[in-house]
């Protein structure tokens, strides 16, 4: 028995992103430091990018399943657990928490964990998509891990 379907992987990759779309554009909005507010709405916007990108890449997959490479029932409890221990469950509940947040500092360190979350369920993700599909995956990763060094920049301004 398989543990995802490749699309199945492409959806929870979307709803990661449109999870970030929220918080970052939430945070844009209510920022008042003009830097903030422009770095807020330029993560949201490459957020939103991410999701074209793995829409695109979900309508070009065949149906079927996935293989993980090691024990599948192990495995899938691991993405599970991944998916459920996300920053952000949904886009409703990243909202509240950029409504809730005390400040700049408290705002960049979620957004840092969302981020390193989102590279680890990408690496993963990774290894179990068809092989021509791995480019745009990489090309995902990379721009995550600069969207990490961007908020840990930001954050030493606020700490």
């Amino acid at each position: 028995m398989a543990v995802f379907t490749a699309g199945e992987l492409y959806d929870i990759a979307v709803g990661i992103e449109r999870n970030g779309v929220a918080y970052y554009q939430s945070l844009s909005e209510r920022a008042a430091d003009a830097g903030l507010k422009g770095t807020y709405g330029e993560l949201a916007d490459m957020e939103r990018q991410h999701i074209k990108i793995f829409q695109g890449l979900r309508s070009e997959i065949e149906s079927g399943a996935v293989v993980p490479p090691v024990d599948e029932e192990e495995y899938a409890s691991y993405l599970k657990a991944l998916i459920d221990s996300s920053v952000f469950t949904d886009d409703t509940v990243a909202m509240e928490m950029a409504a809730k947040v005390a400040g700049p500092a408290e705002a960049l360190q979620l957004a840092l964990g969302a981020e390193k979350d989102s590279i680890l369920f990408y690496s993963e993700m990774r290894e179990l998509v068809p092989q021509r599909q791995r480019d745009a995956v990489d090309r995902i990763i990379r721009e995550e891990r600069k969207h990490v060094r961007e908020l840990s920049e930001q954050k030493q301004r606020y700490a």
